[in-house]
């Protein structure tokens, strides 16, 4: 990985240009477009939906130190985009490096990941844990609600035990947020604000949620207790390699290349597709495709057993028949 973990400042700065720059253009599009038709102006949301979504990834390099090597610039521009994206920059990266040093590890759930117990844990949680965990894993809840729960409310909040640092970033985003959408408010009324930017941050939150969860929820992936866990084979089989098409595979800044970032966080983006190509062994990670992507949908809890996901209904047939021979 070492020959791609290298930021280009050209490239960095092409890349704001043509993902920012859409944006804001999008979004004035989308305003002037209420004045013809709704219908004009959903084509557009959606557009400028994934270029939020680009923004993002923007966001996402610079927490890792990837997209400049300034330390400085990257703690800029990632305040800035998490203003756009509506995520504190200092709670995020924190949360997420600590993703990053435990993804697939089954002791030290809880952190940067999606909420997940294992059968025997389901078994014997508590009926309202049951429940809760129930609707978490509802796709309608988790990509419908899921987005309103987590950028406009979870995100507005500093975490337990967070430093001056992080606390004092997440005051600044929550203010500038309130700043910036009450210029826009006042500039264009709150009706064409919310006809705008309301479905803009539901797509692109339902769309980042959807990335991060199917490229580790997925048939095959890797799950192991801390004694047998290897940071090497949770980041190439408990990451996915999302094979998108091109123009989703751009609007998206090659996240699909997931196991290749989770290998080695300081690439860049626009990086990770040549660290694919030119590394034999990543290929053979786990492909998967819009289609077969949905198939991750159905997964509920890990069998620790048969190391694979499961739905509630298998879950119920294996503690039947461990009870009975039991």
């Amino acid at each position: 990985m070492a020959p791609f973990e290298k930021t280009e400042r050209k490239i960095s700065i092409k890349q704001m240009i043509n993902t920012l720059g859409p944006l804001v253009i999008l979004w004035y599009l989308a305003y002037l477009s209420l004045e013809v038709s709704y219908w004009v102006t959903i084509p557009l949301l959606i557009t400028a939906a994934g270029f939020l979504v680009r923004t993002f990834i923007i966001f996402h390099d610079c927490c890792h130190q990837s997209f400049f090597k300034s330390r400085k610039a990257n703690d800029i521009l990632g305040t800035i985009t998490g203003i756009l994206t509506l995520v504190p920059y200092q709670q995020w990266k924190n949360s997420h490096n600590i993703h990053h040093a435990t993804s697939s590890n089954l002791d030290k759930r809880g952190t940067g990941d999606m909420w997940l117990l294992t059968i025997e844990e389901y078994a014997a949680a508590s009926i309202w844990r049951k429940i809760a965990y129930r609707l978490y894993r509802n796709p309608v809840v988790m990509l419908g609600l899921g987005p309103l729960a987590v950028f406009c409310i979870d995100y507005r909040f500093n975490t337990k035990g967070a430093k001056r640092k992080e606390r004092l970033n997440t005051y600044v985003t929550n203010v500038s947020i309130v700043a910036l959408y009450g210029a826009l408010i006042w500039a264009i009324g709150w009706q064409s604000f919310l006809l705008i930017q309301g479905p803009i941050l539901l797509v692109s939150g339902m769309l980042g949620i959807w990335l991060f969860y199917v490229q580790h929820q997925f048939e095959d992936t890797y799950f192991e207790h801390d004694d047998e866990w290897s940071y090497v084979q949770a980041a190439v089989e408990g990451s996915s390699y999302y094979k998108l098409p091109k123009v989703l595979q751009w609007i998206t800044g090659n996240i699909g290349f997931h196991h290749v970032h989770h290998l080695s966080p300081r690439v860049p983006n626009y990086y990770l597709e040549k660290a694919h190509e030119a590394t034999p062994p990543l290929q053979k990670a786990t492909t998967i495709t819009i289609a077969t992507s949905f198939k991750s949908l159905r997964y509920r809890l890990w069998d620790e057993t048969t190391k694979s996901f499961v739905t509630f209904k298998e879950a119920k047939k294996f503690l039947m028949k461990k009870t009975d021979l039991v």
